[in-house]
């Protein structure tokens, strides 16, 4: 961590820049141009350099300089507005799922001017924002809307806006989610609940149906539901083909038999805090072994050992320390 601001921390970032492949910063556009540290400056030191700038809304545009928050970007471009219950208020997401997917494109378009980088030896200049990220995950919603050129159908809480029933139904001591998602698999849930005769039913018999009449059997399966625990219906529906799912808290996720068994909590040691439990990485390659190799740092934990790599004496790094340039 340095202070830009200071010709000494800009000198640290430019050391850096002239042996990294990847750069990546989220300052408003133009703002590193102020001390030297932009795009076309860096690309003079290392003309191999990527350099992937994350904002709110871009280098361009009309919102271009507008400050870029995931909740706003949330509401402004449309998630917000197909997020939440069907008669209730808009909600943002439980995460910041627009920063995380923004995260996520870019480490991809990182990866592919690697790629390109190993043909042409020239880095380049990657614009990644949160509003085209956001409007990239509305997915099938849009697609949706721009072929039938209306407006979305709003938000439907955990329902399918066309297909019934594919929702979460109450429990006596929580909610499950169960997906009667064709005119088979409904049969199936009638069966498991009970109620096998409302698979004949004239007015669920068929999907178009069900959705038509969704006011009232959606109501019929919730009183049924709600009559056993969640851990009840798991062990109804086991074995049944049909798509189910416990709606767990995150307690209970992180420690979910699968979840165990996948590997994706991991205990490391860290040197001030002790043994610590962290989220493992998801992937999971046949050739190479990924896993969390140390524990997070400390404010300034690496400090010496990096500028020691850029060349920096110890002199020279206790003095940036005590001018404030460095942590």
């Amino acid at each position: 961590m340095s202070d830009f601001k200071a010709a000494e921390g800009q000198a640290i970032v430019k050391a850096l820049a002239r042996t990294s492949d990847v750069l990546v910063e989220n300052y408003l556009p133009g703002t590193l141009a102020k001390y030297g540290l932009d795009y076309e400056t860096l690309k003079a030191e290392n003309k191999g350099l990527i350099y992937a700038s994350i904002t709110g809304y871009g280098q361009t545009g009309p919102y271009s300089d507008r400050a870029g928050y995931d909740v706003m970007v949330e509401a402004e471009m449309g998630l917000m507005h197909i997020t939440g219950e069907r008669d209730g208020a808009p909600v943002k997401v439980g995460v910041a799922v627009t920063d995380l997917t923004t995260g996520l494109y870019t480490s991809n378009a990182i990866l592919a001017a690697l790629f390109s980088r190993a043909s042409t030896s020239q880095g380049q200049h990657i614009d990644m924002s949160l509003s085209d990220c956001q409007v990239a995950t509305l997915a099938n919603i849009a697609s949706s809307v721009l072929v039938s050129g209306k407006r979305d159908g709003g938000r439907w809480g955990t329902a399918h806006p066309s297909i019934v029933p594919y929702e979460a139904f109450p429990t006596s001591d929580g909610s499950i989610l169960l997906g009667g998602g064709n005119d088979r698999l409904f049969g199936v849930l009638c069966k498991r609940i009970g109620y096998p005769e409302w698979a004949s039913d004239e007015r669920f018999v068929t999907n178009d149906k069900r959705v038509e009449y969704r006011y009232i059997l959606v109501p019929m399966i919730a009183e049924e539901t709600k009559r056993r625990t969640t851990q009840e219906w798991l062990e109804i529906f086991e074995g049944s083909g049909m798509p189910y799912a416990a709606v767990n808290d995150v307690y209970d996720t992180l420690h979910h038999d699968h979840v165990l068994a996948r590997g994706m909590v991991k205990e490391v040691h860290h040197e001030a805090c002790g043994p610590i439990k962290l989220v493992n990485t998801p992937f999971k390659f046949s050739d190479s072994e990924v896993s969390i190799r140390s524990a997070p740092p400390t404010l300034g934990e690496d400090t010496n050992e990096i500028l020691g790599e850029l060349g920096f004496t110890s002199d020279e790094i206790d003095s940036l320390k005590t001018e404030g340039v460095v942590a």
